[in-house]
């Protein structure tokens, strides 16, 4: 690296940590790292994930600094038009046994970065691999970069999984991917990757990594808070943290203790998103069962008139009907089938007639909106049609029931505190090219069970556009913040990645003009 004035970056993403526990974690005691890394940098308890808020899509826009209109990882289960077949990422292993796991381990490991994530779209890896910096990566669903990866051959899962797993990947300089991919023997084993052990395994191989001054920047993953919410309740983290600051802690001792490492590095901790408690389940495939849905063995796909496809607090709804003039009736009784079912709080679709309009309905009605053009809001739509802003300054026209967000317009400015973000959120869900027709919203305190009957009564899920879920937290120590983000406080999970790249504009290495021309660096939608 050149410039080596600047710090070096360690990016931690704690899986679904909530606001408000990390605040009782460090107020009890229990987070010594994190609460010194508050007490010396910057708490921010409102960050917003992406919509759908759950990881595959949250994860993406961390990595890329894209929605997922970009990025183009849609949801946790989801259908493949050009496929034609489902995609599962793993919402449970009794789901993931009724689409097959192997597939669901190709489409996880190799096809969400090599196929799902477009060539276009770069990763913060691929970017800073570009530029001649060092990166490395623990663990992490979004790991494209640069560098090729063989799979490890000694490992018990590498051996257990040796019929699938056997391509090489793009990964950054130092992969450390479960017991998959190791780009070196630090002596870490992640005991098959199992869930409460990931941490441990990440906090190992970082502390190899500092020891050995292997990286300009590191993605520190640690996914097991994520785990212990969906089993225990969102109320019950202090656990997981505690547990999550440890690894913290054994990292920055690697360095020489907290105040030695932040000596030598900038630190970024966020969440992917939050979690919400889970009180009762929709009844998703039974109210749908009438349309003929697609079951996960593809059977009957020539009668099958949708694809159903639950993801947590959040479901989509494929209409597969090829006729165009059936197309649009359907989705109207899609809309009204889902919101005439208990625990279902919003239905999301777009009205393609001109001009194209986003339509969030709920029992207040429809609030209908698209990104304002040049025009005055009075030419660009109805009578009631009104121009307004968000609090990341984009610029939307509306017109109907802003009650089915709680919204109110002061100034201008469109002000709907339980539904952060959402008109920027939502377009970028329903422009994305592989989402759903109609896109479903829990309520608080409901989800939609899987394909494997699963669901996390009891404890804790996301996935809604609701902020009980989307809020998550970021502290960040030693680099700069955005300054559209110290001037509006409206945090996005898709200003990581350029805060990462500006972080190293300076000390970024000049293209080497052997290398393919690299794609725009990642920006904020």
């Amino acid at each position: 690296m050149t410039g080596r004035a600047t710090k070096k970056l360690v990016l931690a993403v704690i899986d679904g940590l909530k606001p408000s526990e990390l605040e009782r974690a460090v107020e009890a005691g229990r987070a010594p790292v994190l609460a010194q890394l508050m007490a010396a940098g910057t708490y921010v308890p409102t960050c917003c994930a992406a919509f759908p808020s759950v990881t595959p899509v949250c994860a993406a826009t961390i990595a890329t600094g894209r929605l997922q209109d970009e990025h183009r990882i849609p949801a946790m289960n989801w259908y493949s038009r050009s496929e034609s077949r489902y995609v599962e990422y793993g919402s449970s292993f009794p789901a993931v046994r009724k689409f097959g796991v192997a597939q669901q381990l190709i489409d996880t490991v190799y096809n969400m970065n090599a196929e799902h994530l477009p060539a276009d779209v770069e990763t913060v890896f691929e970017t800073l691999d570009d530029r001649g910096l060092r990166t490395a990566g623990t663990t992490y669903l979004m790991f494209r970069g640069r560098h090729e990866h063989k799979p490890a051959k000694e490992t018990p899962i590498a051996k257990l999984t040796s019929q699938v797993m056997r391509r090489t990947v793009k990964g950054p300089t130092e992969l450390f991917y479960a017991d998959l991919y190791a780009s070196r023997d630090t002596g870490c084993w992640s005991r098959l990757g199992m869930p409460g052990l990931r941490d441990q395994h990440t906090g190992c191989v970082g502390a190899y990594m500092v020891e050995h001054d292997l990286f300009d920047f590191l993605l520190f993953s640690l996914p097991d808070n994520d785990t212990h919410s969906h089993e225990a309740g969102p109320h019950m983290q202090i656990e997981s943290i505690e547990a999550a600051d440890r690894q913290l802690e054994r990292l920055m001792v690697a360095g020489g203790g907290v105040d030695a490492f932040l000596r030598e590095h900038a630190v970024i901790v966020v969440a992917d998103h939050s979690h919400a408690p889970v009180e009762q389940t929709i009844a998703f495939q039974e109210a749908f069962a009438r349309y003929d849905v697609l079951p996960p063995s593809g059977r009957g796909a020539d009668r099958a008139r949708i694809a159903l496809c639950p993801s947590q607090r959040s479901a989509q709804l494929y209409v597969l009907e090829p006729d165009p003039v059936a197309r649009r009736p359907l989705v109207a009784q899609l809309v009204a089938t889902g919101l005439a079912t208990d625990g279902i709080d919003l239905a999301l679709y777009l009205d393609r007639t001109r001009p194209v309009q986003g339509v969030i309905a709920g029992a207040a009605g429809e609030l209908r909106f698209r990104p304002a053009g040049a025009g005055a809001a009075g030419a660009e739509g109805g009578p009631d049609a009104a121009l307004v802003r968000d609090a990341r300054g984009g610029r939307w026209t509306i017109e109907g029931a802003r009650e089915v967000l709680g919204a109110v317009v002061e100034d201008g400015l469109l002000v709907a505190p339980s539904y952060p973000d959402a008109l920027a959120r939502v377009w970028a869900a329903l422009t994305c090219p592989t989402s759903g027709d109609v896109l479903f919203s829990a309520a608080p305190e409901w989800e939609f069970p899987d394909w494997g009957g699963q669901h996390h009564i009891g404890g804790g899920s996301h996935g809604s556009l609701h902020a009980v879920d989307s809020l998550g937290a970021l502290v960040y120590h030693g680099v700069d913040a955005p300054a559209a983000r110290v001037a509006d406080g409206a945090w996005s999970i898709a200003d990581i990645a350029p805060m990462v790249i500006d972080h190293f504009r300076g000390a970024m290495a000049r293209p080497d003009p052997a290398r393919a021309s690299p794609s725009q660096a990642p920006q904020v939608p």
